[in-house]
């Protein structure tokens, strides 16, 4: 999951729980299940495998040399991640909440007459990370903390948002500090860009852990509103 713009999710349709409805799936594939703080590749392990996410939630980021962390994207139910950079993995992959895994052969790739539905449903699942990725780049270099925040909590409730009678309730599988380097701030700008949100009417702050949006389109407006 990068930080999509909401009119990018335009022909892409929000199934309940989360997951984004695809084709159905191709036969080439085996199942595994994930718990918190695994590891499913490292940055520089060859990628012999791509993994669809269907329950949980995952943390792709890297290192720089000087020891500062980026988070990359976090992977929700409907997400294919682990796609090769020259036949290696280039971030490493660890599960927040674990749950269950599809993992498909990379290969399938580089060799669409060996399965052409398989071929297609990775080119497919490619082309969404390309294009979030995009638009993940204008959020971070375009927006400021309060647009980057709303922003991304617009993607989670869209995402992962369950329907309450005070409004879309979220829950953060990660921490503030996730967030602070998914988005290229700091944790203390995080919890100061949550506390605004939440003088202005725009988020409660239930628990730590949990977030709820009265009026999730006021919260996509306040992201080309600022």
């Amino acid at each position: 999951m990068y930080v999509t713009l909401p009119e990018s999710f335009a022909g892409i349709v929000i199934a309940p729980g989360g997951a984004i409805e695809t084709v159905e799936r191709p036969g080439i594939r085996t199942h595994r299940r994930t718990k918190p703080g695994q590891s499913l590749f490292m940055e520089g392990d060859e990628a012999r495998f791509l993994f669809e996410v269907v329950t949980g939630v995952v943390r792709l980021s890297r290192v720089s040399r000087g020891g500062r962390r980026q988070v990359i994207s976090f992977g929700f139910p409907g997400d294919v991640l682990g796609f090769p950079l020259n036949g290696s993995h280039h971030a490493d992959c660890d599960v927040l909440e674990g749950g269950d895994v599809l993992v498909y052969p990379a290969r399938a790739l580089a060799a669409p007459d060996d399965d052409p539905d398989l071929h297609r449903y990775l080119v497919r699942a490619a082309m969404l990370e390309i294009g979030g990725m995009q638009d993940h780049f204008m959020v971070l270099g375009r927006k400021c903390a309060i647009e980057k925040t709303a922003a991304f909590l617009g993607v989670l409730a869209c995402r992962i948002g369950e329907p309450t009678p005070t409004g879309t309730s979220i829950h953060l599988p990660m921490y503030r500090s996730d967030i602070a380097d998914f988005l290229g701030l700091s944790s203390e700008t995080i919890s100061r860009a949550f506390t605004l949100l939440r003088q202005r009417g725009i988020i409660e702050l239930p628990t730590s852990k949990e977030i709820v949006v009265p009026d999730v389109p006021a919260l996509l407006r306040l992201v080309e509103a600022e």
